[in-house]
This record gives C-alpha cells, sequence and structure tokens, in this order.
C-alpha cells in the first residue's frame, strides 16, 4: 500500500554507512559503503513525488527523479536503473561526487521545511548504479550509424558525458585523451577514497560498449591540432572540453622550495600513478610528518585527507575565510573533521619559510577577518595587522584553484576566449569556429 504524504514526511533522512576513521585513515578504500537495499527503499519512500519536479530541473542532465525514486520504493531496482542510464552515462560517478546538495538536493521540497532534509538523492544514484553494474549485463543497443564523426579532446566528466550522448545518437566518436588513462579529472584529481578507479573503469568500458573510442597518451595542440583533426583526420565537429588543469600559486615568497606542491601535482601523483604504492608503483611522492595545505574546496580537502593517509602526524588545512564560507561539500569537512584534520581558519599563508639547504621547514600566516562582501558574494577577508605566526612544517601543497590551460587555444587563434581564457560559447555550445563545441570547465 502506498504511503501517504504525512506517513513520508515522518521518516527522517537515513544516513550512509562509512567506514571508521581510525581505520580508513590508514589506507585508500572507499570511505562511504553505499546504502543496503532496506536503506535505499525506505529512503525512497521520503519522495512526495512532488507535481512541479523540481529534482530534475535541478539535475544537470534532467534524470527523472521522482520516476527513479518511485522505482526504488517499490523494489524494481531494474526499472530504477533503465531510468538512470537513459540519461546519466556515469552514475556511479555522479552519485558519487556530483555536488547534489546544489542541484537537485538543494530543490527538494522534503529540504524546505523546518528541520527538514532533501531526499538523498546522490545516495541513491549510488545504490542504484552499484546494482545495475552488479546485476545487469545488457550490452547497449547501438543506433544505425548516422555516418558523423565527432572528436571529444578530454575525457573528463564533460568528455565522457558528450560521447555517451553522441553515441545513443549513431554518430562515430573519439575521444582524445593527453594521459595515459582516462577520466580526466575524475581520475588524477579525486582520491580513490571517495571515487575508486574500478568506478570510473566501469563507466569508461559501458561508454566503449556503446561504440565510443577512447586513444590515450594524444596531447590536442600538440599531437594534433584542431585543424588538423578536421582537415587532415576527416572529423565533422569537434567537442572541447579539456578542463582547467593549470594550477593557481599564491606568489608569496618560498613557493620554490623542495616540500612545496601544486595540489593537481600531488594528487596526480598519488591518484593516477598511485604514489602511495611506491616503490611497487614507481612514483616517488613526498611525504611530511607536518603537512600543511592551502585552500577550502574539494581539492584542499582531498589533499589534506591524502597527506594525512600518507603517514602526516598533522595534516593542517588553512584556509582564509571562516567555516561556512568554505566550498567544499559539507561531508567532505565532516570526513575531514573525523579524520582528525586540523583546521586553521581566519588564516592566510605570506611566506614559505625554508632550511638552509632550500627544504620547507615552515610557513608564516597573518590572522584575517570577514568584511564586506566581494563580488561571490562571500565577505573578504582581511588581515588582523600585528597578528603573524608561524606552523613548523615540512610539506606545503597549494589548492586554491585552477584556470584554463592554454596549450590547446594557442594552437587555434579563431577560437574566441574571454579575458580569463576560457572558451566562449554560444547558445548551442558552439565556438566561434565553426564545427567545434565546447563544454565544462573549459567554458
Amino acid at each position: 500500500m502506498a504511503l501517504t504524504a504525512k506517513e513520508r514526511m515522518r521518516i527522517p533522512r537515513q544516513q550512509m554507512p562509512q567506514r571508521d576513521p581510525a581505520e580508513r585513515v590508514r589506507d585508500f578504500r572507499e570511505v562511504n559503503l553505499g546504502f543496503s537495499e532496506e536503506l535505499a527503499r525506505r529512503e525512497a519512500e521520503r519522495c512526495l513525488q512532488c507535481k512541479d519536479r523540481n529534482c530534475v530541473e535541478g539535475c544537470p542532465v534532467g534524470i527523472d527523479i521522482p520516476l527513479f525514486l518511485q522505482h526504488i520504493a517499490e523494489g524494481d531496482l531494474r526499472a530504477a536503473a533503465e531510468v538512470l542510464l537513459r540519461d546519466n552515462a556515469l552514475p556511479g560517478i555522479t552519485g558519487r561526487v556530483c555536488p547534489q546538495e546544489e542541484q537537485c538536493e538543494k530543490v527538494c521540497l522534503r529540504g524546505k521545511a523546518k528541520g527538514g532534509a532533501p531526499v538523498a538523492i546522490g545516495h541513491l544514484e549510488r545504490f542504484v548504479a552499484d546494482w545495475a553494474r552488479e546485476h545487469l549485463d545488457e550490452r547497449p543497443v547501438r543506433p544505425e550509424p548516422t555516418g558523423y564523426r565527432v572528436a571529444v579532446v578530454g575525457s573528463g566528466p564533460a568528455g565522457l558525458t558528450a560521447a555517451g550522448e553522441l553515441a545513443k545518437r549513431g554518430h562515430e566518436v573519439t575521444i582524445f585523451e593527453a594521459l595515459h588513462a582516462p577520466g580526466g579529472v575524475l581520475r588524477y584529481g579525486i582520491p580513490e577514497f571517495r571515487l575508486p578507479n574500478e568506478i570510473i573503469e566501469a563507466e569508461v568500458n559501458r561508454l566503449r560498449e556503446a561504440g565510443v573510442r577512447i586513444v590515450t597518451n594524444v596531447v590536442i595542440g600538440r599531437t594534433f591540432t584542431i585543424d588538423e583533426l578536421m582537415n587532415e583526420e576527416g572529423v565533422d565537429a569537434v567537442f572541447v572540453a579539456n578542463g582547467a588543469g593549470l594550477p593557481i600559486f599564491m606568489n608569496i615568497p618560498g613557493e620554490n622550495l623542495k616540500g612545496v606542491y601544486s595540489a593537481n601535482e600531488f594528487l596526480t601523483r598519488v591518484n593516477l600513478m598511485r604514489a602511495y604504492c611506491f616503490p611497487e608503483y614507481d612514483t616517488p611522492v613526498l611525504t611530511g610528518q607536518q603537512a600543511v595545505v592551502i585552500g577550502g574546496g574539494n581539492t584542499a580537502m582531498d589533499a589534506v585527507r591524502t597527506a594525512k593517509r600518507l603517514g602526516a602526524k598533522r595534516a593542517i588545512l588553512v584556509y582564509r575565510r571562516g567555516r561556512a564560507e568554505m566550498p567544499a561539500r559539507e561531508e567532505e569537512i565532516i570526513h575531514a573533521e573525523e579524520e582528525g584534520i586540523e583546521f586553521m581558519l581566519l588564516c592566510n599563508p605570506v611566506r614559505i619559510l625554508g632550511t638552509s639547504d632550500g627544504w620547507v621547514c615552515g610557513i608564516e600566516c597573518v590572522r584575517m577577518e570577514l568584511g564586506e562582501p566581494d563580488e561571490s558574494g562571500r565577505r573578504r577577508p582581511v588581515p588582523v595587522k600585528g597578528s603573524e605566526f608561524t606552523i613548523d612544517c615540512d610539506l606545503v601543497i597549494e589548492a586554491i584553484g585552477t584556470r584554463a590551460n592554454p596549450l590547446l587555444t594557442s594552437t587555434t587563434p579563431d577560437i574566441k576566449l574571454n579575458r580569463w581564457g576560457y572558451i566562449e560559447v554560444d547558445e548551442n555550445g558552439m565556438t566561434s569556429k565553426p564545427g567545434v563545441f565546447a563544454g565544462g570547465d573549459i567554458i
């Protein structure tokens, strides 16, 4: 018998089972354990099946979330998987790392009530994706070929998603990936304790079964230019999804010392190149007894939690604003706190200190206070005069953001960029170069 709205409202949000912090901080296995079928059905029963369907509008790929949840609540997981896979090429990935709290869950009516919590759409997406991977073995149905050939530059989330949609329409799709393994930022930027590589492999293999070809170790802008792809390789269109992976530095004294990393390099060495298995994998990485990570986003959380797992006795996050202003996902902040990460908030580094032989030995910071809001709407941090102090450390990781890499666009001057170097597109996603489209972080 279907539950009434009042009965649904009385069901609390089900909590994601997770590994004990004292255990998980010693390895790179996934922290979250996933819903059981019982938990998933109970959580799905919380959905009110709203007529206005705000959650669908809040989903970047337009999943029919109410229908998907209804099937889970009824115990029809096959039907739930069919709804999910119809609109989402990467459900096992997005169920783990998509910021649902800022998208579909943000507009969920269950979260609007006083003291209420939205339906855990992301956790349910992960549950169904994992169930489908274990129980469904049907190969994707390939449509009749259209004869069109499309090149996708980059195999991160935007490139993989676009490739999946293009393959569904019968186009011949080839993804060109600069690194030696597909996944882009999903693989090099996100640790396995949040997104296991086996999940990326499974999603990528499903795209291969749908007809998508993936070529690694090809740098568009060096190996081929976009003009060469279109004029010599015979592709009809190009979708540029090479992300924005060029690290930003603070430009403070001491950044050239040994023991200073960008988060990009640090995480790439660990995640993509398996430095945490050295010497089994021939990728060294510096590890510190006292590690300082600068930043407050998801990348900073990933870096500081990784440093802890690599053996740091103290892993310290330094962020110039307060906890409420941190852009990282709330779940990741809570996990970091549980794992013993130290938060030094309202602090900003001004100088990295070194030994006589060029190694990091500390970082000088100044305390901050929040002033008037800046262009992002967050209150601007202002230095407190005379509040300088020093943190002893032997590893510093800067995770303050990234920007567009000019490698590709410098070889394609007829693609119009904005003043920050990102590609400009029209309402159809096309660049100023006919037949060349772009999406994801590069725009």
